[in-house]
């Protein structure tokens, strides 16, 4: 399986996702945020980090960058692409995903594990995912989702929420809301179901000796349901 990572000015998670993917067995290109064409792809992602220094809106400057007409039409054709963290935030300001995302609610940059709880298998990218909850990290300082009632209506009634913020033991509430995101939300789709936003960094559990390993199974379940 073929995967792209796109670099921006300003992304300090690139090579975390490419030493993921390259160890759960998908061939990976690191794609400047510059170039015009994406390479042969099955899987593209916009990693985490600050694109553009965070200038203006988090997000906003990247999703206007040249590789990203390609990473929109790859979307619109049905190719699988997925936002993590500042990925996400590009996604969103490029109208490939619904919503936005503020400053977190205590106004404090946010940097520690945390579960999720995912709502929706019924996709790729959680197909045949043998937990209902994992530990993952964030980090970020803008991971506040947040959308009108209407999107919000919308997006439940299609089951586009991907994942919640939750105890261990899978409970969604506000004391497991670490950024104030409305409902919890930690991750949508978009309506097909291709492209994928969320803020938790699963290339960052890969590794027992590191963090943890729930990373692992996200990563291993991705490719045999890309295959």
């Amino acid at each position: 399986m073929n995967s792209s990572v796109i670099t921006f000015p300003g992304s300090n998670c690139d090579r975390d996702m490419d030493v993921a993917l390259k160890k759960f067995g998908f061939k990976n290109k690191m794609v400047w945020h510059d170039d015009t064409e994406l390479p042969k792809s099955d899987l593209v992602v916009l990693p985490g980090g600050f694109s553009y220094g965070d200038y203006l809106r988090c997000g906003s400057m990247a999703s206007k960058s040249k590789i990203m007409h390609s990473v929109i039409n790859f979307a619109k054709g049905g190719g699988k692409v997925i936002g993590i963290c500042n990925g996400f935030q590009i996604l969103v300001e490029s109208g490939l995903l619904p919503g936005v995302l503020l400053r977190n609610k205590y106004l404090e940059f946010i940097c520690k594990n945390v579960h999720v709880t995912i709502n929706n298998k019924e996709n790729s990218f959680f197909k045949d995912f043998d937990k209902d909850t994992v530990e993952f990290h964030i980090a970020h300082n803008e991971g506040n989702y947040f959308c009108s009632n209407e999107q919000l209506k919308e997006i439940q009634n299609n089951n586009q929420i991907a994942l919640f913020y939750s105890d261990a033991d899978g409970n969604i509430d506000e004391k497991n809301n670490p950024n104030g995101s409305i409902k919890n939300i930690a991750g949508i789709f978009n309506q097909e179901m291709n492209v994928l936003g969320m803020m938790p960094h699963p290339e960052r559990m890969i590794d027992p000796a590191l963090s943890g390993e729930d990373g692992s199974i996200f990563f291993k379940n991705l490719i045999n349901n890309l295959k």
